[in-house]
């Protein structure tokens, strides 16, 4: 699995996680790490960053990225990041978690989003959840991340797969 969007199974009663849409950017043997990208939090840039700009309150949106350190942030936009400052991913996303990077974002008018904290799963523990029914996989997309207001990518990530929370039941797999 690469880079992709969990959702969360109707089914998930972790309060971190139920009904939530995770940004999965990092993903191999040693672990994962994603950022949620649906629960906004009533903060305004200003508030966590210092910016002399005006209009950034406007741009970006600051949410609840997940229960990891949630002094942190992580910045996604739709703009390309040097490799060394964070990842690209296929789809035109760019994610970093450096402030340097969010202070250029900022200053080029870039629409972005800032979310306080990160998921992190550790050896196996995704692939766990995933088999007993705790996730769903999508593909990233663009448009269900810059283009859907928080309050409706929920749904609309369930309904790119041709789903709605009413009609998916998970249980787990048996091996």
């Amino acid at each position: 699995m690469g880079p992709g969007l969990l959702i969360a199974s109707p089914q998930m009663r972790d309060p971190s996680f139920e009904r939530t849409v995770v940004l999965l950017w990092h993903y191999d043997e040693d672990g994962a790490i994603g950022v949620v990208v649906n629960r906004p939090m009533d903060v305004r840039l200003s508030q966590v960053v210092t910016t002399s700009d005006d209009g950034a309150d406007q741009r970006c949106r600051v949410g609840w990225g997940g229960p990891v350190e949630p002094e942190t942030g992580t910045v996604v936009s739709q703009a390309a990041v040097d490799d060394d400052q964070g990842w690209n991913l296929p789809t035109g996303i760019g994610i970093s978690r450096s402030q340097t990077v969010l202070e250029a974002w900022v200053s080029s008018n870039m629409p972005m989003e800032l979310l306080l904290g990160y998921a992190g799963w550790g050896p196996g523990q995704l692939d766990d959840e995933i088999r007993t029914g705790g996730w769903l996989i999508a593909d990233v997309d663009a448009a269900l991340l810059f283009a859907t207001p928080v309050d409706e990518r929920y749904d609309r990530a369930l309904a790119t797969l041709g789903l709605s929370a009413s009609t998916v039941w998970m249980t787990p797999i048996d091996e």
